[in-house]
């Protein structure tokens, strides 16, 4: 996880998860996940995808992966013991978080102008409101398997002190669970580089705090990504829903994105990043 705006199954949003504001019987599941979700406003949201869409279509498909990465922490959480969360930002961008995402997820407001602070910030919170382990997660991969977050509060129930880290293929991190407020894994950290889980993993061992690393997965934050997520959702992955790292559905963004391939005007401005792509039904 290199930018502040970075989850398999049905969409969480019909079941009944943990509510991480309100715990049933007043017990905080063990794990707290938060992902860094930014307020979805034209021209501040995804614009490394302009072109081909338009900045109000890239705040749309921000949008869309916030209920996506939401409905995937809550599709976790009824298979392990997690609590949900955005840590968001801009400040006072409450009211667009609670109109977009489901009343089970609680908010986190994590805006400094470093984003090594606004993770540790989240991790400290996380940790104050009572869960044992604290993770931080990308908004910039919506078919992140499910399991990867299961396996991420599993490994962090572990006895003894731990981190979990979910490394992205442009060399960042699509996730970092903790049981510690460590400082030092946020400090002399080159954000937005190939170098951010290299030297993330050198912070670890410096401190000698042992890490569990979780598949590779990738961000969508360029035009070859956007390609990529298609297909993906479009069943171009090779991939059986009983894999193990099977993506999430991701159903919010797949209806976007389906509605954007319909669109003619879309296909004139995509066809001459992706000609193959942009013309097919």
């Amino acid at each position: 996880m290199d930018r502040a705006n970075r989850l398999n199954g049905k969409s969480a949003a019909k079941s009944a998860p943990v509510n991480a504001a309100d715990p049933i019987g007043g017990i905080r599941p063990g794990c707290g996940i938060a992902f860094m979700a930014k307020a979805s406003a034209p021209g501040r949201a995804k614009t490394r995808l302009v072109p081909p869409l338009t900045f109000e279509e890239a705040a749309a498909l921000n949008t869309a992966f916030l209920q996506d990465v939401a409905d995937n922490v809550l599709a976790a959480a009824n298979l392990a013991g997690i609590a949900g969360y955005a840590a968001f930002g801009p400040s006072g961008s409450e009211d667009f978080f609670r109109r977009t995402l489901p009343p089970a997820i609680g908010l986190i407001e994590a805006w400094l102008p470093n984003f090594g602070d606004c993770l540790y910030r989240t991790i400290e919170q996380i940790l104050a409101r009572g869960h044992d382990a604290a993770v931080v997660l990308n908004a910039d991969s919506p078919t992140l398997p499910t399991a990867f977050l299961v396996e991420t509060a599993e490994v962090l129930a572990r006895p003894g002190d731990r981190a979990v880290l979910g490394p992205s293929s442009d060399g960042g991190y699509y996730l970092l669970g903790l049981k510690t407020a460590h400082r030092a894994m946020f400090r002399d950290i080159a954000w937005s580089t190939e170098r951010v889980a290299a030297q993330t993993l050198e912070r670890a061992r410096e401190i000698g705090l042992e890490v569990h690393r979780l598949p590779v997965w990738y961000d969508v934050d360029a035009v070859d990504d956007l390609k990529r997520l298609r297909a993906e959702l479009n069943g171009g992955a090779e991939r059986q829903p009983s894999d193990r790292d099977a993506p999430h559905r991701a159903a919010h963004t797949a209806a976007l994105l389906e509605t954007l391939w319909r669109d003619r005007d879309f296909h004139l401005r995509a066809a001459k990043l992706f000609p193959a792509e942009a013309l097919r039904a």
